[in-house]
């Protein structure tokens, strides 16, 4: 008997550690397929992300919204007034539709998590930083997937695997469940990836598809204009440079092709409006131009004003009127971008619509924590790498000037002296201070004297004496001046090449160099010397 309990026992014990096993196995299996490379697998539906997918499963239509080539921007640099962009304008976007009765999904193109290719040592702590703070919002976004650049993988694959993004491979293509349709979102770089990648889409059930195509705006409209290409719409993600994707842009051909606004300063929305007989492709919507011409109206109002509110001098209360109406107008062209669309007859249909996010735009509170978080840590970051790692600029060559700081121009310039006291450039430094930003890199460059110059300031931690733009940054380095005045040695009337150094499309938008210029000239600089009165 004992035999047998004995027996008994130990087969209830092996059953026992079987099960175990087997259970632990099965929970290894379903987190080895949770977690492997973060990569989206080809042709599984994902529902509507930040919805509830369940409640939104027959909805008659979808919303969509896409951002492509966003270079590593959390947001505007600030320096001008109005400037569009930022992460959390995008966020309260998708976040306040996703409060409708239509499912939401948000895509970004990539080109997004850096904006070079190659990053100097000091850079890289900001920069790793800054991307890990985009891929935290995104996520907050309920980002379904998004397609990769070369821009996304500066620091490497690796670094860009490791921050848990929902990736498209190359030529591969995703479903997603949206309402009662579904989505498919292709990536690809030519015509014929993107035709085979929107078949097996097709294949699975994806009534709509999107080919996020790695190329430019010409590139994609060739891929686009192939026969069957197979997809609906084609988003351009890629620009060659910094500068080439300053205005949005869309062909109306058989299959429509967009381009964004680059560095995060617009999404693409997408409504998708399903009729009463699927099965169909979808047609775009003429009914939707009509609201997108009184739109493009508003964006040429818009762009006047900001000019003018810009216009340096101008008088406090005109600028605020003409605030005022600029407010006005956004909401004006806010509602009609966001208007419901519906199904205009029997089949399925579509509206695209960009959607600038402007400043005077609500901020999503969630996507605001990680955008301060960064700004908070990235200061401290860059300054503990110069202290550790920084090297001083080099010394001038032989002959040639060094900077001396302004102290050593008043000692003969006192005279020109209040007129910089008085303005802006003077506050350069006070300005990034006030908001933080003194130790950003992105920022410090044009707010400090002598910048990676030779003599000049090449570390964080050594800033003090040079701090805001002073009297070299337009003049040149003094010291050869200071020892032997002449017109000579210094440049005496800097140029408009000289200004956009720092007043560029990216940082002044609205410089103009006859307007600005004026400002900063007065007596003793750029002007006679006032003459004292005799008693």
């Amino acid at each position: 008997m004992r035999r047998s309990t004995s027996w008994c026992r130990a087969s209830s014990g092996d059953a026992v550690k079987r099960r175990l096993v087997t259970g632990l196995l099965l929970l290894a299996a379903l987190s080895s397929g949770c977690s492997r490379d973060k990569e989206t697998r080809a042709g599984e539906p994902r529902a509507a992300s930040g919805t509830a997918a369940s409640a939104k499963a027959d909805a008659p239509g979808a919303i969509l919204f896409f951002s492509a080539d966003v270079r590593g921007y959390l947001g505007p640099c600030g320096c001008s007034e109005n400037m569009r962009g930022g992460i959390e304008r995008a966020a309260a976007q998708v976040r306040e539709a996703g409060k409708g009765a239509l499912p939401v999904l948000y895509v970004d193109g990539g080109d997004s998590l850096f904006g070079e290719h190659t990053l100097k040592p000091e850079q890289v702590p900001q920069e790793e930083r800054k991307a890990r703070a985009l891929a935290d919002a995104m996520k907050r976004m309920g980002l379904a997937v998004r397609a990769v650049g070369e821009l996304d993988d500066t620091r490497g694959a690796d670094f860009r695997r490791g921050l848990g993004l929902p990736e498209l491979a190359p030529g591969g293509y995703q479903v997603l469940a949206a309402g009662a349709r579904k989505v498919g979102v292709v990536s690809a770089s030519d015509a014929a990836g993107m035709k085979q990648a929107a078949a097996k889409a097709r294949a699975e059930g994806a009534a709509f598809v999107v080919g996020l195509f790695h190329g430019t705006l010409q590139e994609a409209q060739r891929a686009a204009a192939t026969p069957e290409p197979g997809v609906d719409l084609v988003l351009a993600t890629h620009t060659p440079g910094e500068f080439d994707g300053e205005e949005h842009k869309l062909v109306r051909d058989a299959v429509p092709v967009a381009a964004l606004q680059s560095k995060g300063r617009e999404l693409l929305r997408v409504d998708l409006a399903y009729g009463p007989k699927p099965g169909g492709r979808f047609t775009l919507q003429k009914t939707a131009e009509e609201g997108e011409k009184e739109a493009a109206s508003i964006d040429r109002r818009l762009a006047l004003l900001d000019k003018e509110i810009n216009l340096p001098g101008i008088e406090p209360q005109l600028k605020a009127l003409k605030q005022q109406k600029r407010e006005e107008l956004v909401a004006r062209r806010q509602a009609l971008l966001t208007a419901p669309v519906t199904a205009t007859g029997d089949s399925d249909s579509f509206a695209l619509r960009f959607v600038p996010l402007e400043s005077t735009l609500p901020s999503d509170a969630d996507t605001q924590t990680v955008v301060k978080a960064y700004d908070a840590d990235v200061g401290k970051m860059n300054l503990e790498w110069a202290r550790a790692h920084g090297q001083d600029c080099p010394a001038p060559e032989k002959g040639q000037a060094a900077f001396v700081g302004s102290a050593a121009c008043e000692e003969c310039h006192a005279d020109a002296f209040p007129l910089w006291k008085g303005s802006k450039h003077h506050e350069s430094w006070k300005t990034l201070e006030g908001v933080g930003k003194q130790f950003h890199l992105n920022c410090t460059g044009c707010h400090v004297t002598g910048w990676e110059k030779p003599g000049g300031v090449c570390r964080l931690d050594k800033t003090a004496g040079r701090e805001s733009v002073g009297c070299e940054s337009c003049h040149g380095p003094g010291s050869l001046h200071a020892e032997d005045p002449s017109q000579d040695n210094i440049t005496a009337k800097p140029g408009q090449a000289v200004c956009v150094t720092c007043h560029n499309r990216e940082n002044s938008p609205h410089f103009d160099f006859a307007t600005y210029v004026p400002r900063i000239l007065g007596p003793g600089h750029g002007q006679p010397r006032a003459v004292k009165s005799k008693p």
